[in-house]
């Protein structure tokens, strides 16, 4: 193994999304050296690492959606038994929207060491384009395929003050976007990021309803990663109504309209020269 590795563990590594130059010095040791290799796709794997000039030194085995469960038992088992596993996706961090978190849990319930060699990640790269604030953000993996699981999505969402990430068909791209145009408005900023780091990368942001037109004229191809901005902060103008009502109410209950719109601005942030015209004129 290379320096910090350990046997008898379990090793997260991430595989470049196009660019084979992504691939860090440490996964390229760790496929020659791991005494096991846990690929999403065997074929590619083998593909990438002949490109990359590597020989797999362990045994290739398979590790993919169908047969996860099954086969961290089999992984927990033999790091138990002093091997170093290796666990890797076609593409980006293995455990993020691919196999992985199921043999992470399988391994810590074991006391089975973890760790990853990080790497690229079409999630982190399309929030870096994207222009999108990205203090806090929210990911949401695959869109849903079924309409009312897309409909309860839409509306657990609309609300949703962070960033937006989402891992999407090409095929379902313009009728997604469309759905989001027309549930969180046609002005809502977002940005599809798609073919990372290949030939054919390109980014395209604007609003969701430039974003709908964009769709609409061309075929999209390759991996897709959609970013959408959060929902605006709501302002106290949006409450105006209730607030007033407030005030309203706690001078008929006695109380000099100065003072409760003075008490009602205090406690909801409203401007009180506002909040107090608004009262006196209703």
């Amino acid at each position: 193994m290379g320096p910090g590795e350990v046997s008898g563990a379990i090793v997260l590594a991430a595989t470049p999304l196009g660019h084979d130059g992504d691939a860090s010095d440490r996964l390229r040791t760790l496929l020659s050296s791991a005494d096991v290799v846990a690929a999403e796709d065997t074929r590619r794997l083998r593909g990438l690492a002949a490109r990359l000039g590597v020989r797999i030194g362990g045994r290739v085995v398979s590790y993919y959606d169908a047969n996860e469960a099954a086969r961290a038992v089999e992984l927990v088992a033999r790091a138990q038994a002093g091997a170093t596993i290796l666990v890797v996706s076609d593409a980006g961090m293995p455990g993020i929207s691919d196999p992985g978190y199921r043999l992470v849990r399988a391994a810590r319930a074991a006391g089975v060491p973890v760790t990853c060699a990080p790497g690229p990640s079409a999630l982190l790269a399309a929030l870096a384009l994207s222009g999108l604030p990205t203090d806090r953000f929210a990911f949401e993996g695959f869109w849903p395929r079924r309409a009312s699981d897309r409909a309860l999505r839409l509306r657990l969402l609309a609300t949703e003050p962070r960033t937006m990430a989402f891992f999407e068909s090409p095929r379902r791209l313009a009728s997604t976007l469309a759905e989001m145009a027309e549930g969180w408005g046609v002005d809502r900023e977002a940005c599809v990021a798609r073919e990372l780091t290949k030939v054919h990368e390109e980014v395209v942001c604007g609003t969701l309803g430039e974003l709908v037109e964009w769709a609409a004229q061309r075929e999209v191809l390759g991996e897709v990663t959609l970013v959408v901005a959060g929902a605006p902060a709501p302002t106290w103008e949006d409450s105006a109504d209730s607030l007033v009502a407030e005030v309203l109410s706690r001078v008929n209950a006695g109380e000099r309209l100065s003072e409760a719109a003075a008490q009602v601005a205090r406690q909801s942030g409203a401007p009180r020269r506002a909040l107090y015209e608004l009262a006196r004129n209703a």
